[in-house]
């Protein structure tokens, strides 16, 4: 059992969705005084549990849970799609034998359908809602615009960019080979980049072809991560714009983590699909 410093002594579940891993932790018995420091703690790999962040269920008087998302550098997020399956899978599996599970974020109500297999949860599909394009919302400094085709320059290098919402801000560039760049490097310097003022994700995608893409994800607060829920979404949604892929067609989008599948419905609401397995319990 890991003590921490100030001797709390609490339950979590260790969950992950495409590889996309975070440390849950029940609000509904447990009591987290300061998050920030926490997920920064917490999250630390090879010190520490290790995750791409803390996820805190709460109870919430409009929906079975609040989600409550903490990047591992301690920043909130307002949503993530992988984790939201998740969180619907804990639900499931100890609170709420529910068909569809019905979860509050910071970017609105989502619906989670639950995947079974027996009486376990394995995945889900999320309706993430409707992108949003106006480049001011999102939000980027392009103004009003949708922001599409524009070139931001970084380390000398002319890079192609879309941008969209889906909760929260993404940068999506197209790419030959996206194995050959060098994240670590460039991620963070899209991430902070002036252009983005609450700094932004950054996928990069390798289109295979009109049904199925490569992507590898820069998440601001937490790094390289094995994929991204709100990003594969993202993805989806440029390569539909860009005219690589169909809307209303469903649209793999391959992960170090895995592979997540999304539609952007005729609708307008973009869903996405995936796993979510519980790795273990523990407490600290």
């Amino acid at each position: 059992m890991l003590k921490m410093q100030w001797g709390i002594i609490m339950r979590f579940t260790k969950m992950h969705g495409a590889g996309n891993d975070y440390i849950y932790i029940d609000c509904f018995t447990e009591n987290v005084e300061n998050p920030k420091d926490l997920s920064k703690t917490l999250s630390e790999k090879h010190f520490s549990i290790g995750a791409d962040g803390i996820v805190l269920i709460k109870p919430s008087p409009v929906a079975d849970c609040f989600m409550d998302i903490y990047n591992a550098d301690g920043s909130r997020a307002k949503m993530c799609g992988n984790a939201i399956r998740c969180v619907a899978k804990y639900i499931y599996d100890n609170k709420k034998k529910k068909p569809v599970i019905r979860i509050d974020t910071l970017s609105g109500i989502k619906l989670v359908e639950i995947f079974t297999e027996k009486v376990i949860a394995t995945g889900g599909k999320v309706n993430m809602g409707k992108p949003i394009f106006n480049g001011h919302q999102i939000p980027t400094r392009y103004g009003d615009s949708i922001v599409k085709n524009k070139i931001i320059n970084i380390e000398n290098n002319d890079y192609e960019i879309t941008c969209v919402s889906m909760g929260n801000p993404h940068c999506v560039v197209f790419h030959e080979d996206i194995h050959k760049l060098d994240l670590e490097k460039i991620g963070p310097l899209f991430e902070n980049h002036e252009m983005f003022p609450e700094r932004i994700n950054t996928e990069f995608v390798e289109v295979i072809d009109k049904d199925n893409l490569k992507m590898r994800v820069w998440e601001r607060g937490s790094g390289e991560t094995l994929a991204c829920g709100t990003g594969a979404c993202a993805v989806a949604v440029a390569s539909v714009v860009n005219g690589f892929c169909e809307k209303n067609q469903d649209i793999k989008i391959h992960t170090k983590g895995g592979v997540l599948t999304v539609k952007w419905h005729k609708n307008d609401n973009v869903y996405l699909s995936g796993n979510a397995v519980k790795v273990f319990d523990g407490e600290i």
